[in-house]
C-alpha cells in the first residue's frame, strides 16, 4: 500500500512511539531494535552520538547525531520528542557503501534545562530509523554549570617549627563541574612533580612534609572549572627556628679576683622568623681551683678597694630615702590641688539659647530660667572614674518626665549627678541594651514645640527636629547615639555589606506629628543597577526588620530617604535604631575605602612603623581612627586617598617597594600582606589595617623614601610616593585636624535653623496653595533638585515644610540663604514682600 509523503513523518512518530513503548527502561548504551525478517545489517549505526556536555551561563549547547544507513533521525529529550522544526538535518550518501547517511543537530537552552525540577537530571537521545528498524543512541546529560563563590573550607595562617610536617586544608566551592585545585606560593603555581616535600591530597589538602625557611610565604588555594576561577583567602605560612647555644668556650685564665669564666653564643642555629631565643645564661664563671691563684686581702690595695665599694653603697642609701621623701611630698601637694579643683565638678552646656536683642522684642527666643531646680541632662553620662561605673539602658516609654510647670527650663549641674539621675531615667527598660561609654558618640537635649537639632560633632550624624513636630504642650528628652558595630549584633544576610553607621534616636514610641530628618554618611557608590539598598530598623524585641526599599518608596510610607553621593537623609516619623544597608547586583557594586598612612611622631629606636588603615569613607570612621592615632602618638605621613573596592570576592593586598637598602631594611617577610574580601566587605569590623616594619640601619637615618602599594586583586588600586624626613616632617598633620560642627552639640527653638521662624512661615503660606501659574511648592522643588520626590512632598500637610526641612537638614551650618532667598524669589510671586520681613519683625 502506498503511503503519501506528507504522513511519512507522521507515521514514523508513531512507529518510534510504539518501540519505545515496548522497549522498557532507556539504556545509556547504543540499542538496536530490528524489524522481523528484516536484514541486521541495515540496521542504522551511529558514525556519532550525543555526549555529556555543560551550559556555561546562559550560552545554548549544540548535541549531534549521525548515523548510516538512516532515513530518518530524531531528538527525544527527558521523555519528549523534540520539535521538528528544531531539527537540523543534513544528508549524504557514504562513499564506500553507497548507504544513506543522515546527520542532525539541536541546541538545547538553559531554560529548557531549568524546567526539570527535582533530582531527574536533564537528558537528550536521538533515534535513528533504517527499512530495517531503528537504533537508539546513548543518552547525554546536559547539566548547567556553574562554581560557587565561597570555599567551604579555607586555609589557615601556620607558624611551625623547622621540619615540622605543614597541612593546609581546602574544600573548594560547589560547583558542577567539581572544581579542579591548584595551590600557589607566593602567586607562582605549586607544582608536587618538581617538589617531592610537596603533595596535594585527595581532599585537595597541600602537605609540606619537613617544613623549610623556603617555604615561609603566602599560599592561595585557587579552585576553577568551566564556569569560574575563585581564590580563598591567602595564608600566611611562617617557618621559624628556635635558637639554640653553641658550644661553651674554653675557660679563661685565673684572674685576679680568683675566678675564670667561659662564654657561648645562641646561634647553633640563631632563632630566625619570630624563633624563640636561647634560655639561659651566655656566661659563665666559677672560683679558681688553680696554684697560680694565690691572692690575699691583707695588702694595702685590697683595704682601700674595699673601703671605696662601701662608700659607695652608703651614698646610694641616702639618694635613695631623700627621692623617697620629695616624692611624698609632691604626692601629698597634688593630692590637695585635686581635691581643691572646682572644675572637676563642672559640667557643660549642650544647649545654645539665642538672647533676644533689646530693640527686636518680637524675636522668637526661649529664655533660661535659672531661678528653678528642675534638671535637664547635660554633661559627661559616665560618672568619674574614681566611682562606680554602673551599666544602663535606654527606655522605651513614650515620654520621659516633662520640665516643671510646663516651662523650658535650663539647669547647670555636676556630671555625676547628672548621670546618675539619667541613667535612673533610662535604665527601667531592656530596650537599646549598649551606650558609647563617652560622650563623644552621644548627644541629647529637652524639646518643645519649636523644635530643635542633634549632632554627634565630626561624624556627619545630626538628628533635625522641624517646628510642629513635637506636639504643642510636650515636652520630650531626646538623644543621639553612634554605635560601635562590634556592639551591636546586625545580621546581614548574603551579599548584603553595611553601608553607613548604626545610629540610634530616641527614646522610641514618642509621639511626632511631623518627621524629623537623620542624616548621617554612608561609602556605597550609588547606583540603580549595582546596588539593592535597605533602611533597617530594630524593634523593640532586638530583631532587624527592613522598613525601606530605596528606589519603591510608597508617598504613605512611615519612612522616606534622600540618598546622595556620600550621605543619606531619612524621614521618619518614629524613632529608634537605623542602619543603611546594600546588597550588590553585580560585580559593578563598589565600597568608597579610605586609605590612611600614619607613623610615630616621635621615633626614638631602630624600628620605624607604618600603619595603612583601609576604612568606610565616612566621618564617624574617619573620627574613630583619628583618636585612636592620637593615643598612640601617630601622624599622617601621605594624604588621605579613596580606593574603590568592589563585590568580585577578591582580597585586598599591600606591599612596599623601592626600600632605599643602604639606609633602610623592610623586616616583611612576604611579598605582600593581605586583608581578607569579607573582613571588609562585611563592613562590621573597625580599625582594619596593616603595619609595615622598617629597620633603620643607623640611629641617624631620618630620610625616607619608598612607595606603598594598596590594590584589589583584579580591581581598583592606590599608589602612595613616601617622601620625608620621620623628625621633623609634619605638612600632612592639619589635613585631619578635627573641626567643631556648628557649635555644640544640641541646639534649641530658632538658633537650631538657619531660616528665620517667620520667614520660614511666610514660605510656607505662600507655597502651599496651588498656583495655575507653577510659582508654588513644585517649582522650589525643581530649583533645589528635588523633584524626584514630588509625590512623599504632596502627601504631607505641609509639602514646603518639608522641603524647607530638607534644605535645612543639608546646609547646617553652612547653608547658603542668599542661593535659597533667590531660589524663592525667582518663583513669579505678586507679592514679593512675603519673602522679607521688617525689623520689627525680626
Amino acid at each position: 500500500m502506498a503511503v503519501r509523503p506528507g504522513l511519512w513523518p507522521a507515521l514514523l512518530g508513531i512507529v518510534l512511539s510504539a518501540w519505545l513503548r515496548g522497549s522498557g527502561a532507556q539504556q545509556s548504551a547504543t540499542v538496536a531494535n530490528p524489524v522481523p525478517g528484516a536484514n541486521p545489517d541495515l540496521l542504522p549505526h551511529f558514525l556519532v552520538e550525543p555526549e555529556d556536555v555543560y551550559i556555561v551561563k546562559n550560552k545554548p549547547v549544540l548535541l549531534v547525531c549521525k548515523a548510516v544507513p538512516a532515513t530518518q533521525i530524531f531528538f527525544k529529550c527527558n521523555g519528549e520528542w523534540m520539535r521538528q522544526v528544531d531539527h537540523v538535518i543534513e544528508r549524504s550518501m557514504d562513499g564506500s557503501s553507497g548507504l544513506p547517511t543522515m546527520e542532525v543537530r539541536i541546541n538545547v537552552s538553559r531554560q529548557q534545562v531549568e524546567k526539570v525540577f527535582g533530582l531527574e537530571e536533564y537528558w537528550c537521545q536521538c533515534v535513528a530509523w533504517s527499512s530495517s528498524g531503528t537504533t537508539k543512541s546513548q543518552k547525554a546529560y546536559i547539566r548547567i554549570a556553574y562554581l560557587r563563590k565561597n570555599f567551604e573550607q579555607e586555609p589557615l595562617a601556620k607558624e611551625v617549627s623547622l621540619e615540622q610536617g605543614i597541612v593546609l586544608p581546602c574544600r573548594p566551592p560547589e560547583g558542577i563541574p567539581p572544581a579542579e585545585v591548584e595551590w600557589l606560593r607566593n602567586e607562582d603555581l605549586v607544582d608536587p612533580s618538581l617538589d617531592p616535600n610537596v603533595y596535594i591530597t585527595r581532599e585537595h589538602s597541600l602537605v609540606v612534609r619537613q617544613a623549610r625557611l623556603a617555604d615561609t610565604a603566602n599560599y592561595t588555594c585557587v579552585a576553577k572549572n568551566i564556569v569560574a576561577r575563585r581564590r580563598s583567602a591567602s595564608a600566611a605560612v611562617i617557618v621559624y627556628v628556635d635558637g639554640s647555644w653553641s658550644p661553651w668556650s674554653k675557660w679563661s685564665a685565673c684572674g685576679l679576683d680568683c675566678t675564670h669564666w667561659r662564654s657561648r653564643e645562641c646561634s647553633d642555629p640563631a632563632p630566625r622568623n619570630g624563633g624563640e631565643e636561647c634560655q639561659g645564661a651566655d656566661l659563665d664563671s666559677r672560683n679558681c681551683t688553680s696554684d697560680l691563684c694565690v691572692h690575699t686581702a691583707s695588702g694595702p690595695e685590697d683595704v682601700a678597694l674595699y673601703v671605696g665599694l662601701i662608700a659607695v653603697a652608703v651614698c646610694l642609701v641616702l639618694l635613695l630615702l631623700v627621692l623617697i621623701l620629695v616624692y611624698c611630698r609632691k604626692k601629698e601637694g597634688l593630692d590637695s590641688d585635686v581635691a581643691d579643683s572646682s572644675i572637676l565638678t563642672s559640667g557643660f552646656q549642650p544647649v545654645s539659647i539665642k538672647p533676644s536683642k533689646a530693640d527686636n522684642p518680637h524675636l522668637l527666643t526661649i529664655q533660661p530660667d535659672l531661678s528653678t531646680t528642675t534638671t535637664t541632662y547635660q554633661g559627661s553620662l559616665c560618672p568619674r572614674q574614681d566611682g562606680p561605673s554602673p551599666k544602663f539602658q535606654l527606655t522605651n516609654g513614650h515620654l520621659l518626665s516633662p520640665l516643671g510647670g510646663g516651662r523650658h527650663t535650663l539647669h547647670h549641674s555636676s556630671p555625676t549627678s547628672e548621670a546618675e539621675e539619667f541613667v535612673s531615667r533610662l535604665s527601667t527598660q531592656t530596650y537599646f541594651r549598649s551606650l558609647p561609654r563617652g560622650t563623644s558618640n552621644m548627644t541629647y537635649g529637652t524639646f518643645n514645640f519649636l523644635g530643635g537639632r542633634l549632632m554627634i560633632p565630626n561624624t556627619g550624624i545630626s538628628l533635625l527636629i522641624p517646628p510642629d513636630a513635637i506636639p504643642r504642650g510636650k515636652i520630650y528628652e531626646i538623644y543621639l547615639t553612634l554605635h560601635k558595630p562590634e556592639d551591636v549584633r546586625l545580621p546581614l544576610a548574603g551579599c548584603q555589606t553595611l553601608l553607613s553607621p548604626i545610629v540610634s534616636c530616641g527614646p522610641p514610641g514618642v509621639l511626632l506629628t511631623r518627621p524629623v530628618i537623620l542624616a548621617m554618611d554612608h561609602c556605597g557608590e550609588p547606583s540603580p543597577d549595582s546596588w539593592s539598598l535597605r533602611l533597617k530598623k530594630q524593634s523593640c524585641e532586638g530583631s532587624w526588620e527592613d522598613v525601606l526599599h530605596l528606589g519603591e518608596e510608597a508617598p504613605s510610607h512611615l519612612y522616606y530617604c534622600q540618598l546622595e553621593a556620600s550621605a543619606c537623609y531619612v524621614f521618619t516619623e518614629q524613632l529608634g535604631r537605623f542602619a543603611l544597608v546594600g546588597e550588590a547586583l553585580s560585580v559593578a557594586a563598589a565600597k568608597r575605602l579610605k586609605l590612611l598612612l600614619f607613623a610615630p611622631v616621635a621615633c626614638t629606636s631602630l624600628e620605624y612603623n607604618i600603619r595603612v588603615y583601609c576604612l568606610h569613607d565616612t566621618h564617624d570612621a574617619l573620627k574613630e581612627v583619628v583618636q585612636l592615632e592620637k593615643q598612640l602618638g601617630g601622624q599622617l605621613i601621605q594624604e588621605p586617598r579613596v580606593l574603590h573596592f568592589k563585590d568580585s570576592y577578591h582580597n585586598l593586598r599591600l606591599s612596599i617597594h623601592d626600600v632605599p637598602s643602604s639606609l633602610w631594611k623592610s623586616k616583611l617577610l612576604v611579598s605582600y600582606q593581605e586583608i581578607p574580601f569579607y573582613h571588609i566587605w562585611n563592613g562590621t569590623q573597625q580599625y582594619l589595617h596593616c603595619t609595615f616594619t622598617l629597620e633603620r640601619v643607623s640611629p641617624s637615618t631620618s630620610d625616607l623614601a619608598c612607595k606603598l602599594w594598596v590594590w584589589q586583586v583584579e580591581g581598583d588600586g592606590q599608589s602612595f610616593n613616601i617622601n620625608f624626613n620621620i623628625t621633623k616632617d609634619t605638612r600632612f598633620a592639619e589635613l585631619l585636624a578635627l573641626e567643631s560642627e556648628g557649635g555644640v552639640p544640641a541646639l534649641v527653638g530658632p538658633s537650631a535653623f538657619k531660616i528665620p521662624f517667620l520667614i520660614r512661615q511666610k514660605i510656607i503660606s505662600s507655597l502651599d496653595p496651588p498656583c495655575s501659574r507653577g510659582a508654588d511648592w513644585r517649582t522650589l522643588a525643581q530649583k533645589l533638585h528635588l523633584d524626584s520626590h514630588l509625590s512623599f512632598f504632596a502627601s504631607k500637610p505641609s509639602p514646603t515644610a518639608m522641603i524647607l526641612n530638607l534644605w535645612e537638614a543639608r546646609h547646617f551650618p553652612n547653608g547658603n540663604l542668599s542661593q535659597l532667598a533667590a531660589a524663592v524669589a525667582g518663583l513669579g510671586q505678586p507679592d514679593a514682600g512675603l519673602f522679607t520681613v521688617s525689623e520689627a519683625e525680626c
